[in-house]
């Protein structure tokens, strides 16, 4: 520190007065200081730090000691600080006028030299890398199971229905050929997420695509996905309710087994990190695959047990008679919607720490899906014939079908939540995209997270409850949005995003052929599907087959 004084001395060579200017530069070993205010201010000599400590003398010969009358201001103002009395006013700081310590204490974190807004910012960046860290452990393997867990679900058990009304032959065609294009599609995906790593769900895509008009993509991408995710966590609170009716046996009224599963969904949603969620997801997969193994084996000795055995049951190699274009294209429209794993994939591939991994991932789901699927399908149906039922749990008997539900609920509510999962993920980091909260690792980030999961999670129920024709409505957002998200929108992405050169080059042909037929089959499910669903709705409000708003139901 430099001290700076002025002293009036007789100079003994012409009798006249002369300044001493004395500076004191002192090297402060201890870590760096900030001296008080009121101290520096009445001191009045500008302060810093020098390596070594020396006095020295301008104009005449200094003699080593301080002058009086720097002693003095020192002395005062570090007993009392300056001036007690208030010039302005008169009044007296009881604070100035106390004996007082000027030195602030020290502690681990003065002594590193930090301020209260360094040491705020060293925390925010603790917070911010844990949380970067708790979000980026997803491996290709868990994604795997992630994804199916969140396509699969109980709608494969519808898959024997659709079986039945297209016939053996083009159920397994349709359902192998939809799954292959499925994989090509979410390998587009893949390739738009590894090109631009900040996209972390739908929205930010639309953005992208938009190009100067992102803002319009981004809001209407989100606007697609959260709807279309909220009716399907609907869909399995009621899905949920009938499940429990079924093993219940049908003494409690739907309603409340429905809020029950709307309960339990909002509890297996809490953990916002995907790889948590993936541990569940492992429950999730044995329990689809415990549930169908239960339905074929059952459906299996029956027919072997029923009158002319399995040479018995009628099944047909081709689409039954009759068929309707609107009945076929719902039975399609189940097929295509099964293989709808791709809405999630920015979102799943956000969290992964090896993002280049994806496609081992969506090969192994995609193939496993596939088997799942087909078998599930063709067994069912070549098994029970043209009396099954959709879900086909419900073709095994009263028994079997309590047996196989209770086994299933894992797939119910898991299956949900993984849905509610990606929604909030982008609700959630939207709201607090500027915030440590986003990281959901401290006390206020888990309360903003749970008050979000909860507000959710009553909405899409009360939707879910309250909409006569809900089915129908959540069929007519598949048809809008899942046809998107999972062909034509990844098919547009290829040549908007993707493609370098010309897209007829021999590099870009195959992939270029396979993005059109992507989107064809988008756009016709877009417009069928759509058509056909609203020929549905009209059907059931002209027959009044529709449930009534928070009405009990035996089914």
């Amino acid at each position: 520190m430099r001290l700076t004084t002025t002293s009036p001395v007789k100079d003994p060579a012409d009798s006249k007065r002369q300044t001493v200017r004395v500076e004191l530069t002192a090297r402060v070993l201890a870590p760096p200081v900030v001296l008080p205010s009121r101290l520096s201010s009445s001191l009045d000599f500008p302060l810093e730090s020098s390596p070594r400590q020396t006095f020295q003398s301008v104009g005449s010969d200094y003699n080593g000691s301080i002058p009086p009358t720097m002693t003095d201001a020192i002395t005062t103002a570090t007993a009392t600080g300056p001036n007690s009395k208030d010039t302005k006013n008169d009044k007296v700081d009881a604070e100035q006028v106390q004996p007082r310590n000027p030195w602030p204490e020290m502690n681990d974190q003065t002594m590193l030299g930090e301020t209260s807004d360094e040491l705020n910012n060293d925390r925010l960046k603790k917070i911010a890398a844990e949380g970067s860290a708790h979000f980026h452990r997803l491996g290709w393997k868990r994604l795997a199971i992630v994804t199916i867990v969140e396509a699969v679900a109980l709608g494969a058990l519808s898959l024997p229905s659709a079986y039945h009304t297209l016939g053996m032959f083009p159920g397994v065609f349709l359902t192998i050929t939809l799954g292959m294009i499925s994989i090509f599609t979410s390998y587009l995906v893949g390739q738009v997420k590894l090109a631009h790593p900040y996209i972390a769900n739908y929205a930010d895509a639309g953005r992208l695509l938009f190009g100067r008009f992102g803002r319009i993509g981004y809001e209407l991408f989100g606007a697609a996905l959260v709807l279309e995710l909220v009716m399907v966590v609907g869909s399995h609170a009621l899905t949920g309710s009938i499940a429990l009716v079924d093993i219940n046996g049908g003494h409690v009224c739907s309603i409340v087994f429905s809020a029950v599963s709307a309960i339990i969904l909002l509890i297996l949603a809490i953990p916002p990190s995907f790889t948590e969620v993936a541990i569940l997801g492992y429950i999730d997969f044995v329990s689809i695959l415990a549930a169908i193994g239960i339905t074929v084996i059952a459906t299996g000795i029956q027919a072997s047990n029923s009158a002319g055995g399995l040479s018995g049951v009628e099944w047909s190699a081709w689409p039954k008679e009759g068929i309707s274009f609107s009945e076929a294209f719902v039975a399609v429209s189940n097929i295509i919607f099964a293989f709808s794993f791709a809405i999630g994939q920015f979102s799943f591939m956000d969290e992964m720490h090896t993002p280049t991994d994806y496609m081992k991932s969506i090969w192994a789901s995609g193939f496993i899906q596939i088997g799942i699927y087909t078998l599930t399908g063709a067994l069912c149906y070549a098994f029970i014939g043209p009396s099954v039922q959709s879900p086909a749990l419900l073709s095994a008997g009263p028994l079997i079908s309590k047996i196989a539900f209770g086994v299933a609920i894992p797939v119910i509510f898991i299956s949900g939540s993984i849905n509610s999962t990606v929604a909030l993920r982008y609700l959630h980091g939207r709201m607090y995209k500027n915030s440590h909260l986003r990281y959901i690792n401290t006390p206020m980030g888990w309360a903003s997270w749970i008050i979000l999961v909860v507000i959710f999670t009553i909405i899409a129920w009360v939707i879910a409850e309250a909409i006569p024709i809900f089915s129908d409505l959540l069929s007519l957002a598949s048809a809008l949005f899942v046809s998107g998200f999972s062909f034509y929108i990844p098919a547009i992405m290829w040549f908007a995003l993707l493609c370098k050169g010309k897209w007829y080059s021999r590099e870009n042909i195959l992939i270029s052929a396979g993005s059109i037929l992507a989107f064809i089959i988008g756009a016709v499910t877009l417009v069928a599907g759509t058509y056909s669903t609203i020929v549905d709705i009209i059907d059931e409000t002209t027959t009044g087959s529709a449930h009534k708003p928070f009405a009990c139901r035996s089914s």
